[in-house]
């Protein structure tokens, strides 16, 4: 059976690349940078005043000069003046405005005192040369890569985006994702359940979770244990989506009529069954038009780990992001685990005393043990036991999202 590590590989390098489009900068949050954003122009283009005051030269404060004459007032946002050359020359300046020529450094308003067009600066009172002054070009210069292609851009790329004057960007389109819920002992949420029946919560779950990655074109199914509507709905589901996630019907029971039927729609195969826990009937294939097809195991906590230890790198590849390998964490007690398989274990995380992050276990009552998740930060891989993995261990950490 084969590990963690070699399912991923098998995953990722099967798994297609979506193609790029243009997208408004309205609409780019969340979505992964296809193109990388350059400095269309020195930044700042210009030498930035950074405080309210007064704009001067500072060899006449160190000159001894004390006594400045204001002759006019520089707002932000309109073409800057020319400081007369006099030496008690100065003017009164706000942020964001362009230094005018003549003046290099400028003085708080907090450090003068004023009567009518004349500003005094108390005795011993000094300022260097830039001093309140962002120069021109000193965070990036015209040409320079500031977000490089494969990024998820947030907030503050969008910020750099605008200030390089990107009002569309090139990113991958966002897939359209089916989460397939299957068995015919759930029911929504909001129904009446009957002593026999659970409410479904993993399709609610993983899509909240496709979100929270930035992947929010998810669309839940519910198939019953039936062929003729698994044969009927999932040709559908295949043939309209992008990627498809099932949950569920996997394994070997006698009603798990998911791998069998997927095989006769020609999505094929590329793996069955992963030596971990939880987790361990995780499927994966491809469909005939190269559509991703995933198949989690039903058990709520096996798909749900399943989904970060798996799917969402996939799509984070398949969306050009760049890679990011799991963090190490420390763990804070000592764990044993004794069957041959890779332990995926739910951890809560705190900082220690050198301020290193360790991973508190908190394992769930069982992988049907949803609630056992809440509190904890994600999960760790140990490697197959039966093995005593002391405190202090290192261990790749996975985020829930």
């Amino acid at each position: 059976m084969l590990t963690p590590a070699e399912a991923e590989k098998l995953v990722l390098e099967n798994i297609p690349l979506w193609p790029k489009e243009d997208c408004p900068i309205s609409r780019a949050h969340g979505r992964v940078l296809r193109e990388s954003v350059l400095a269309d122009r020195d930044l700042p283009p210009f030498d930035r005043v950074t405080l309210d005051g007064y704009a001067l030269r500072a060899s006449s404060l160190a000159a001894g000069v004390r006594k400045f004459q204001v002759e006019f007032v520089q707002a932000a946002g309109v073409r800057p003046g020319v400081m007369n050359p006099a030496a008690d020359a100065c003017i009164e300046i706000m942020t964001g405005a362009v230094l005018p020529a003549g003046a290099d450094c400028v003085v708080p308003y907090e450090e003068t005192a004023r009567d009518g067009a004349e500003m005094t600066i108390a005795p011993g009172t000094g300022f260097a040369p830039g001093h309140a002054v962002h120069r021109r070009g000193s965070d990036h210069r015209a040409g320079d890569l500031i977000v490089p292609a494969g990024t998820r851009i947030t907030g503050r790329e969008i910020a750099v985006a605008a200030a390089c004057g990107r009002a569309v960007l090139t990113v991958s389109r966002a897939p359209r994702i089916a989460v397939v819920a299957t068995g015919d002992e759930l029911v929504e949420v909001d129904a009446v359940v009957a002593p026999h029946q659970i409410r479904r919560s993993n399709d609610y779950a993983l899509r909240a979770a496709l979100a929270g990655a930035g992947f929010f074109y998810a669309e839940r199914f519910h198939l019953r244990d039936m062929r003729q509507e698994i044969e009927h709905m999932l040709w559908h589901i295949i043939a309209e989506f992008d990627v498809v996630l099932l949950t569920g019907g996997v394994s070997k029971g006698k009603f798990d009529f998911l791998p069998a039927e997927l095989d006769r729609q020609g999505v094929r195969k590329i793996l069955q069954g992963v030596a971990q826990r939880p987790g361990k009937p995780f499927w994966f294939g491809l469909s005939q038009r190269q559509t991703p097809v995933f198949a989690l195991p039903g058990n709520p906590v096996s798909a749900y780990t399943c989904l970060h230890r798996y799917v969402l790198p996939a799509l984070g590849q398949a969306s050009g992001l760049a890679p990011a390998p799991p963090r190490p964490v420390a763990l804070a007690v000592p764990v044993t685990f004794k069957p041959k398989l890779a332990c995926l274990l739910p951890v809560k995380l705190s900082s220690g005393p050198r301020a290193e992050l360790l991973a508190a276990p908190a394992p769930g009552n069982t992988s049907g043990d949803f609630s056992g998740l809440v509190g904890t930060d994600g999960f760790v891989e140990l490697p197959p036991g039966p093995a005593e993995f002391p405190a202090g261990t290192l261990a790749p950490f996975w985020k829930w999202v």
